[in-house]
């Protein structure tokens, strides 16, 4: 990840244990089209998302980065999205059908529906309107 100093939300390097304790502590799904994109995610997480833009544009996924786990869509020449890449899956707690719902409309497709993990919650596919197949997570 590159460094964003004063653009994205600081961390502080008392924080840095809390990310070795993440899997995951950055994502990027990239996209084609910047506004179409950010508005399939903002219609079907039911959130708002803030763009950074620069070298490149991003628009920030809702999250908690001073636990170290954050990530947005980015358009970015040279990089392009589509299926058989990197399943990233997004957490929807307590939301997970309520996501599922808003996706048709929103201009995406359910690829896999609600489907129980047990014991480690519940998941559903999706392929947004880039072409992208992301996961959604939900414990409930």
């Amino acid at each position: 990840m590159a460094s964003f100093p004063g653009r994205l939300p600081d961390i502080q390097s008392n924080q840095s244990q809390k990310m070795k304790n993440n899997a995951v502590n950055w994502f990027e799904i990239m996209v084609a089209d910047f506004d179409r994109a950010k508005k399939f995610y903002e219609t079907i997480l039911a959130d708002q998302m803030d763009v950074v833009e620069g070298e490149f544009k991003m628009a920030l996924f809702p999250a908690e980065y001073d636990k170290g786990v954050g990530g947005c869509l980015t358009l970015m020449k040279g990089w392009e999205p589509g299926e058989g890449g990197t399943l990233v899956y997004l957490n929807v707690e307590g939301d997970l059908d309520g996501v599922l719902s808003r996706i048709p409309a929103a201009g995406g497709e359910v690829i896999k529906p609600r489907t129980d993990i047990a014991p480690h919650g519940f998941i559903g596919i999706l392929k947004d309107t880039e072409g992208n197949v992301v996961g959604l997570h939900s414990m409930n």
